[in-house]
């Protein structure tokens, strides 16, 4: 009972609910966050090696016109007939390539025959000094461009599109965000120009085919949440085997092995009795509450014989 009470103590209560609140964090949201980015991560890898394997085809082939975007098209190679539309360019900025600030060029591209028109990323710029950005006018006329399809991007709030420095500035390739801005309609994806097509700037080259440290974290997140637990039983497990080795100690020291609270009352209740016969064989007062014996430690130490008692024992059992 003492050590339940002990483990029924504020601290115990908290250290154990947080343990237990940890696990579950590990198991339903940290782990399955990093085993989710892992494979996401491959997923887009088999496309890429997929793409890579794959000659382009026309655009209308992956990405009918009115058609909800295949991701599963993702990072294909198409090829498109039309011209730029150089008055509606965006910027986006916030970019690195070759660890120096960058800027991406994005312009819209519309099909020869139709009206259909798509977002076009045309590579990246070096920004100037002061951080504006030279914008490169795309070549007039028809022309026939390869590049690779890829699905929109998000926009966190207060990162909006807005006009700076005299052109349409972004942080993300939002393509349902960048089309009322431009007077334009465009799809769920947009094209990432190949190196050497009409209008390229700076290549964006295909990301490194490589899994990252996602299932590790996972792993690592999994076994922290077998191993709290499996911590708190330790804590437990030692803190029972310290106490008990405090009473093995105590009951050395006195003698004899410690007795629950019942059995030392049964005992004391035994002791006062023997007392009492002693005194009536030796012709004393019985009457007089002897005392009983006197608990040291967790053993039992009776209290020296009266006179009477010593004389009694010693007529019965010699000296």
């Amino acid at each position: 009972m003492q050590v339940l009470r002990t483990f029924l103590r504020p601290g115990w209560v908290l250290a154990t609910l947080l343990v237990i609140v940890f696990a579950v964090a590990c198991f339903l949201v940290l782990a399955p966050w990093q085993l989710g980015k892992n494979a996401d991560t491959e997923h887009r890898n088999d496309l890429i090696r997929k793409a890579a394997d794959t000659p382009a085809v026309a655009l209308g082939e992956l990405a009918p016109a009115g058609a909800v975007f295949d991701t599963g098209t993702e990072w294909r190679s198409v090829t498109m007939t039309g011209e730029y539309l150089a008055d509606h360019q965006v910027v986006v900025r916030l970019k690195s390539f070759d660890s120096r600030p960058a800027a991406e060029i994005l312009t819209p591209f519309r099909l020869t025959g139709s009206d259909r028109v798509v977002l076009v990323n045309r590579g990246w710029v070096r920004p100037e000094e002061d951080g504006s950005v030279d914008v490169p006018v795309p070549p007039a006329g028809p022309v026939t461009v390869e590049g690779r399809l890829r699905r929109t991007e998000g926009t966190s709030p207060g990162k909006e599109p807005r006009e700076a420095d005299g052109a349409l500035s972004a942080y993300t390739i939002d393509t349902a965000l960048l089309g009322p801005p431009t007077g334009q309609q465009y799809e769920g994806f947009y094209v990432q120009l190949s190196a050497q097509q009409p209008g390229s700037l700076g290549e964006i080259e295909l990301p490194q085919l490589e899994s990252g440290p996602y299932l590790s974290y996972g792993l690592q997140w999994l076994a922290f949440g077998v191993m709290a637990p499996l911590g708190v039983l330790y804590f437990i497990w030692s803190e029972v085997k310290h106490r008990r080795k405090v009473a093995a100690q105590k009951a050395a020291e006195s003698g004899g092995a410690p007795l629950p609270d019942e059995e030392l009352a049964n005992a004391r209740t035994i002791e006062r009795q023997r007392i009492r016969d002693e005194l009536r064989e030796a012709g004393s007062d019985p009457t007089e509450e002897p005392r009983p014996a006197s608990p040291i430690g967790d053993g039992m130490v009776p209290e020296a014989p009266s006179a009477a008692v010593k004389a009694k024992l010693a007529q019965r059992y010699g000296r």
